[in-house]
């Protein structure tokens, strides 16, 4: 049948669709309200409190730029972007595992909550659910050969 005018041939499904569709839209919108509270928060800390808790606050401002590179480059969803998304992802697991270790081991460090302390406690554990749900949407929107 040929194409009248205005029609367009259903674009293939690509991996930047895939991930900022369906479910990833709500990923990224929970990744977007993350990062925009973790960067308010940190702002703060850092600015206000910053002797008080220095390691602490550090961490904060870091998992604040890792929401935001997680929030790009989910939205964006090319190949490049993937890859810096699924690297991103990874540091905050790692992140989240290692200062809610550290802020139970070693409590004095951490005298005020931060996004990931106590494995994100004062967040619901969203914090230590998100990279798990971020890193299972990217496996499975990848494209295989």
């Amino acid at each position: 049948m040929p194409e009248r005018w205005g029609d367009t041939p259903a674009a293939p499904r690509t991996r930047a669709a895939a991930t900022r569709s369906g479910p990833g839209r709500l990923l990224i919108a929970v990744y977007a309200i993350f990062a925009l509270s973790a960067t308010a928060r940190s702002v703060v800390q850092l600015g206000t409190q910053l002797d008080r808790a220095p390691l602490a606050y550090s961490l904060s401002a870091l998992a604040a730029l890792i929401y935001v590179l997680a929030t790009v480059t989910l939205a964006r969803g090319g190949a490049l972007s993937r890859r810096l998304a699924t690297t991103a992802i990874t540091a905050e697991l790692v992140g989240v595992l290692a200062v809610g270790t550290a802020s139970l081991v070693f409590p004095d460090a951490f005298p005020d909550a931060t996004v990931w302390s106590d494995f994100g406690a004062g967040y619901g554990f969203v914090p230590l659910v998100l990279p798990v749900l971020g890193l299972w949407w990217l496996r499975r929107t990848a494209r295989h050969p």
